[in-house]
């Protein structure tokens, strides 16, 4: 999983959210490289959520900044930005009725206007559907699918938005067991292309199995950034979530699983 060696298309600098006294996101610096898949993790409330919305803009920083190719993400306007990076949010609600077809035709918004773009949008649109396995209810109202369904129809928006930079949270959240490799492998191939994707991710083996630099939150503060290798380590993440883990080999990659150990198992083993 090569990762380019130039500079970070998207970076955040001592980034700090409040609310009220609380800190969500505390002095968090970091980068994202084009052909690069960076997952986020950390337990719930460890600020995930809340860089990814940083990094997309959407939520007011009390200090720090966001770059895009070292251009400020305040200098942007919002069609500028919404060609730069396209972000998929844990949920999307639509209280009215659009079929999945045209929840993903939004993606195209930001390219209105353009010569040819709405027979290289409608080509986009379909395309991204097949991807993540969505054409069969093209038709179908958005609020009458699954919730993970849902979550597909959106990440197809966001496919077909075509931004060099994706933001996607919690991709796999809904998703039976193979739509979260799916998604996970698209986002992949994605970042093999040059995109720039980062991903808030749960599953910790799915992180390992698939990304290729892993941010570990806890309580607002970013405690490891680095290879999946050094990232997700169980010395590291024992702290951080709070139990034990244990690495065992997979069957077919280099990476090693990460497996959970009970608290009864690790008083036994003395852990």
């Amino acid at each position: 999983m090569a990762v380019s060696s130039n500079d970070p298309v998207l970076r955040g600098e001592s980034l700090t959210v409040r609310v009220d006294d609380q800190a969500l996101l505390h002095d968090v610096s970091m980068g994202v490289h084009g052909g690069e898949l960076l997952g986020v993790v950390g337990p719930n409330g460890a600020g995930k959520t809340t860089l990814l919305k940083a990094l997309s803009g959407d939520l007011e920083l009390s200090a720090g900044a966001v770059y895009i190719d070292d251009r400020p993400l305040s200098d942007f306007d919002a069609r500028e930005l919404a060609r730069r990076r396209a972000v998929m949010p844990q949920s999307s609600y639509l209280p009215f009725l659009f079929t999945a077809h045209e929840v993903v035709r939004m993606g195209r918004a930001p390219w209105e206007g353009e010569r040819g773009e709405r027979e290289h949008g409608a080509k986009l649109t379909d395309y991204a559907m097949s991807l993540t396995d969505t054409r069969d209810y093209a038709v179908r109202a958005y609020p009458t699918l699954s919730g993970g369904e849902q979550s597909r129809v959106t990440l197809a928006r966001v496919l077909a938005q075509e931004t060099p930079i994706l933001l996607i949270d919690e991709p796999t959240a809904h998703l039976d067991l193979r739509h979260q490799h799916l998604v996970l492998q698209l986002a992949r191939e994605l970042a093999s292309e040059g995109a720039a994707v980062v991903a808030v991710l749960h599953d910790l083996n799915l992180a390992a199995m698939y990304v290729d630099t892993a941010l570990v939150l806890h309580r607002g503060e970013l405690v490891a950034s680095g290879p999946v290798e050094e990232s997700l380590h169980p010395d590291l993440l024992g702290p951080v979530f709070g139990m034990e883990f244990v690495l065992q080999p997979h069957p077919d990659l280099e990476r090693p699983m990460l497996v959970p150990l009970p608290a009864s198992v690790s008083h036994e083993r003395g852990i």
